[in-house]
């Protein structure tokens, strides 16, 4: 399936909006989370910021998504900038889209995630080539990253 465009309503961490169809020919990780998920703040974020670091001199690039599906209130702007600053994430963050009507925002609709931590792979087409919800182990993910960021451009 191809990666459908990300809606972000603002973006931190990068000094102009990032696009899928920009980063084609590179690898993606799309990390989603929400600053209030155990899951996120304990395993997934962490593992966002590790790969980040890991792979900085590679063609893989690490995107976070704060898709906030619950608490709305709490989670502003203001409160990932400062999450954001406290566990010194260094990787783009964008906010996902909130929705016209309902709580799910778009890019998580489209993306049919199921909820937070998502980590999503996109290879240099692309295409969803990996869609993980949970915690993932780190040695699974990388294999995964080390074989798309092997595959040749397209």
């Amino acid at each position: 399936m191809q990666a459908p465009e990300l809606a972000v309503s603002r973006w931190f961490n990068t000094p102009t909006p990032i696009t899928l169809a920009a980063l084609r020919g590179r690898v993606v990780m799309l990390h989603a989370f929400q600053m209030l998920c155990p899951g996120c703040v304990a395993h997934g974020t962490p593992q966002a910021q590790r790969a980040h670091a890991l792979f900085r001199d590679s063609d893989l690039a690490v995107i976070g998504l704060h898709t906030v599906f619950e608490h709305h209130a709490a989670m502003t702007p203001v409160s990932l900038e400062a999450f954001i600053h406290e566990y010194r994430l260094s990787f783009p963050i964008g906010v996902d889209q909130a929705a016209e009507s309902g709580p799910i925002p778009v890019t998580m609709a489209r993306y049919e995630m199921r909820g937070t931590p998502t980590a999503i792979l996109i290879g240099r087409d692309g295409r969803i080539r990996h869609h993980g919800f949970g915690q993932e182990d780190d040695m699974a993910l990388g294999a995964i990253i080390g074989t798309l960021l092997a595959e040749r451009a397209p």
